[in-house]
């Protein structure tokens, strides 16, 4: 099995197609087809479906893709490694990251890693803080900025940038605004709730702090992005559940503390592959968070 064949695999099942796969990695369509066909001769196993319009993975297809993925992150990074020793920082930084993280200004740090480490391109991706975690477990990217959804393991591990309480986000006229006092999870129970996708950081956290409550809610109306959120809340549509910082982010809404949630917060880390694993850009640009690289400047929350 050659490196070129994993290559040649990866760039089909990204694109679902052998003319498209083949202009991305300038080769002929037919080289490209030989090479998928001896792949499937040396590991006995058809891995594609082959349609006229398309073609999909089968299950040896998808048992396979992630491996592959798996096996060229190895040999990016190895390539990485040896030229880091000789001084020299470069290849790509695959970073995914949630919207409006705390305790970290994405777009400072990239600058100042740019400014840092020029020969390295930089990719960012946005996504929930489940995707984000597969996507750096199969070694699709370098390290990513997320919600803590589960404990390390043998694919990942976690750095703690910051971690702060769940807030309660209305319209002034709300009758919550009028309490002016921190809530409870009952409080609320019963109200038009916004929120986001159930992949997201915010909602996970708040979907734990009232599980840890034993309260029920139902999500009405649901987002994929923050300043929607804020827009339903400014018109009254609703109450949203939010990390703390988000209350700056729209000052004439209501901001009221959520109590009684048990030890349910809001704690933003960093994904990144087993110590062996990481890639030398991932390691220069966690070393430069570190060493004091650009916080959000409004958040607030406590840095670990």
């Amino acid at each position: 099995m050659e490196l070129r064949h994993l290559q040649h695999f990866v760039a089909v099942a990204e694109d679902q197609h052998f003319t498209r796969a083949a202009e991305r990695l300038m080769v002929s369509q037919s080289g490209l087809s030989a090479s998928i066909r001896a792949l499937e001769r040396e590991l006995r196993a058809p891995l594609f479906v082959r349609t006229t319009r398309r073609v999909t993975l089968t299950e040896a297809g998808r048992a396979l893709l992630a491996e592959a993925e798996r096996i060229l992150a190895q040999v990016r990074a190895a390539h990485e490694a040896v030229a880091a020793v000789q001084g020299v920082l470069r290849g790509t930084l695959a970073l995914g990251t949630e919207q409006c993280i705390a305790g970290v200004h994405v777009a400072g740090l990239l600058a100042a890693f740019r400014r840092r480490h020029p020969d390295v391109e930089i990719r960012l991706r946005q996504a929930g803080s489940g995707a984000l975690a597969e996507e750096v477990a199969a070694g699709r990217l370098d390290l990513a900025f997320a919600y803590r959804t589960q404990e390390d393991s043998d694919q990942l591990r976690s750095v703690s940038l910051a971690s702060e309480p769940m807030t309660v986000l209305c319209h002034p006229s709300h009758r919550l605004a009028t309490a002016g006092a921190a809530l409870v999870p009952g409080d609320i129970r019963g109200e038009v709730f916004v929120d986001f996708h159930p992949d997201w950081g915010p909602r996970r956290a708040t979907d734990a702090a009232f599980a840890a409550a034993g309260v029920r809610r139902t999500v009405a109306l649901e987002v994929n992005d923050v300043h929607s959120l804020l827009d339903l809340v400014d018109e009254n549509l609703g109450v949203a559940v939010v990390p703390r910082h988000f209350r700056h982010k729209r000052p004439a809404l209501t901001a009221l503390p959520l109590k009684g949630t048990g030890e349910a917060e809001y704690e933003t880390i960093a994904l990144l592959p087993p110590h062996t694993g990481t890639s030398p850009a991932a390691r220069a640009l966690v070393g430069l968070l570190e060493t004091g690289g650009p916080a959000t400047p409004e958040d607030g929350a406590r840095p670990r």
